[in-house]
């Protein structure tokens, strides 16, 4: 029993890892397609400024994947 319930909250939380990142994704690449879009000329800017964080935000959520994964396999 003690089992699946850590599979279930590791499911739950794979779950919402895989929605927050993508939400967070989403709005950043938003956000520079509209700027791009705004100010052509600026677009290598804009590029070099989305990167470092769009590359934070895809370490963060494999991170806390491997973390949830960790838990299951450990317990």
């Amino acid at each position: 029993m003690e089992n699946a319930v850590a599979y279930a909250g590791a499911g739950i939380g794979l779950g919402l890892i895989v929605i927050g990142a993508g939400l967070g994704i989403g709005r950043l690449a938003a956000a520079a397609a509209e700027g791009t879009a705004r100010q052509p000329g600026a677009a290598d800017k804009i590029t070099g400024a989305v990167n470092l964080p769009l590359f934070l935000l895809e370490g963060v959520a494999i991170l806390a994947e491997v973390f949830a994964l960790l838990i299951v396999l450990l317990k």
